[in-house]
């Protein structure tokens, strides 16, 4: 990834509610064909238990976070003919249909623009310093996802 690369990307850990109508317009670009979007939201759910769902939590390891997410970006470069890219990440508590996650990523063609930016999502799970807590209706919590790393 060459600077103007770099500096085109908005990747940030936010401890406030996510600018979804913000992302596409962010990887906007001439060269750009195609631009994809995820933005992951709390949907609600019932535990196995029966309990209510009604937030989740998120912490991270900040400073390792971040290089993980500009580290994923230049990988979908290598990858992608990615033009621009989006990966911003909510901590703290995040209520039921509000964004916890928004990634985009513009490419000259639809299919890389996609193609980038799922596996930017599942890569990102799989692999950055950031967890979940499942905040239930009983005011009882469960961690999430893989496991939490401190």
């Amino acid at each position: 990834m060459n600077k103007a690369q770099a500096n085109s990307d908005w990747i940030e850990i936010l401890a406030r509610p996510l600018d979804v109508g913000r992302v596409s317009d962010m990887v906007a670009d001439p060269a750009a064909g195609g631009i994809a979007v995820f933005i992951g939201t709390t949907r609600a759910e019932t535990s196995s238990d029966g309990r209510e769902l009604v937030a989740l939590d998120y912490e991270a390891y900040e400073e390792m976070a971040v290089q993980q997410l500009h580290d994923l970006a230049r990988r979908a470069r290598a990858k992608w003919p990615v033009v621009r890219t989006v990966i911003v990440h909510r901590i703290g508590r995040v209520p039921l249909s509000e964004a916890s996650v928004a990634i985009a990523v513009s490419a000259p063609h639809r299919g890389d623009a996609f193609e980038a930016c799922r596996w930017l999502i599942d890569t990102l799970k799989a692999e950055a310093a950031i967890w979940k807590k499942e905040i239930w209706a009983d005011g009882t919590s469960t961690w999430s996802g893989h496991d939490r790393r401190t």
